[in-house]
């Protein structure tokens, strides 16, 4: 049996071993080990070695951690609640405002956290009850709420992205740049939809009733500047200072957890036991990203020393499609997959193997990252998998969970029409890289 053979074998073993629930890590370690030693002998052993070293010298990788306690920590502050308190406030006399106030703040703390489980659950938290007694349309909220929570795996600083990165060779910095624009489009697109079903049948949204109402605008007013200005401060004082190439994007995480710190103690929300829950956190929320990290290197190199990636490659291009046409195939491809995967295994196992592929054709790597990061958005609202739906479902027990799915595919759609805009407007993402990085 040939090595590029071997190479197929590998990877059907691989998605059966983690379809059927085997932790991914070590099984990408094991199967690694064993395919590789029968293709190549006992390099394979300095093969690991050699990728897990790379790991762990790689810089970039130290901006998660940072960024995932940064996240934790906005979320203890309790700055979510207060910011949607305010928009809701502001907006109660307003058709639908409740869909505005949840899609303003999770648009503006997909840059704080970046969690969309911790996005999700909060918005849930929030929003429903208040939802429930105006008499909003159950599909509708509960599309805004996943909708709007899974943002934070796009918009910068997404640790997606970072992660993404060095598999792609792009600086991360021309990945938040190009992030931006795209992530603040789905955003107004959620909105906007959300507003045209109110405006054509406004009893999916009603204005909020009486004692949901303000009686001070100076009261508003006051919340919404304490709740919107320090997380907003900290989040471009941070992405600000990444994308202008002033700090590193280590550096710039370094700050942003510092700074998330400072805002936390400053509301007085930061107490020893919530220190130690967020660290702790953090530890398992990183040691569970790198040591994937390192795991897929390690499969990622077996595989393409096998001669898979290339033989695929090479019968891809002869059949003599266009290029947008196979990249409508990977994009498809990865659409799929993320009905049953979460974004890691995709990102550091999937993508490696199509990179050769799109060498081939072509095609701007950074435009590609965020073409996948949009993709993958969906992951999180595909049924039956969808993992925002539990997540909501959760803390909204008395929704019921056919009413929540019905209401992340609405927005399902949208999210398709955004990355078909993105394919033929590739300036959506490219513009603003170049604005800032040419010289």
């Amino acid at each position: 049996m040939s090595n590029e053979i071997l190479g197929m074998f590998l990877i059907g073993t691989m998605l059966f071993a983690i379809f059927i629930g085997f932790p991914i890590s070590f099984t990408l370690i094991f199967l690694g080990f064993v395919f590789g030693y029968l293709g190549f002998g006992k390099l394979v052993f300095y093969l690991m070695t050699f990728q897990f070293s790379n790991v762990m010298l790689e810089q970039t990788l130290a901006a998660v951690p940072l960024f995932v306690f940064m996240g934790i920590l906005m979320e203890q502050a309790g700055l979510m609640e207060r910011l949607f308190q305010a928009v809701q406030l502001m907006l109660s006399r307003v058709r639908g405002a409740l869909f505005i106030a949840v899609l303003f703040v999770s648009t503006i703390f997909a840059a704080a956290t970046g969690i969309v489980g911790a996005s999700v659950t909060i918005l849930g938290i929030m929003a429903a009850k208040t939802m429930n007694r105006s008499k909003y349309d159950v599909r509708l909220a509960a599309g805004t709420i996943t909708a709007g929570g899974t943002l934070g795996i796009l918009i910068p600083p997404s640790i997606m992205l970072v992660v993404m990165g060095p598999i792609l060779e792009v600086p991360v910095t021309d990945l938040f740049a190009a992030a931006v624009i795209p992530g603040f489009l789905l955003a107004f697109m959620y909105t906007g939809y959300a507003l045209l079903r109110c405006a054509l049948n406004p009893k999916l949204g009603p204005v909020l009733a009486l004692e949901d109402r303000a009686d001070s605008m100076a009261h508003i007013f006051a919340e919404f500047m304490k709740g919107l200005v320090p997380p907003a401060a900290l989040v471009f004082s941070a992405l600000g200072s990444i994308l202008f190439g002033l700090a590193t994007p280590t550096e710039g995480a370094a700050m942003g957890a510092f700074g998330a710190l400072l805002l936390t103690l400053a509301y007085r929300r930061l107490t020893w036991g919530g220190l130690q829950t967020a660290l702790v956190k953090t530890l398992e929320i990183s040691t569970l990203i790198l040591f994937l990290v390192a795991a897929s290197n390690f499969f990622g190199a077996v595989f393409s020393r096998l001669g898979t990636p290339t033989m695929l490659t090479e019968y891809l291009l002869t059949l003599d499609l266009s290029p947008m046409v196979i990249l409508a195939m990977i994009m498809a491809l990865i659409f799929l997959l993320g009905w049953p995967l979460e974004w890691v295994p995709i990102v550091l196992i999937i993508i490696p193997i199509l990179l050769p592929l799109i060498d081939q054709l072509g095609f701007n790597l950074t435009w590609f990252g965020i073409l996948v990061a949009v993709n993958l958005q969906t992951a999180w609202l595909s049924p039956p998998v969808a993992l925002s739906a539990y997540f909501l479902k959760g803390v909204v027990p008395e929704w019921d969970l056919r009413d929540i799915y019905a209401g992340m595919i609405q927005f399902m759609g949208i999210q398709v029409i955004g990355l078909l805009l993105i394919i033929f407007f590739p300036q959506i993402a490219l513009w603003l890289p170049s604005l800032i990085y040419t010289k």
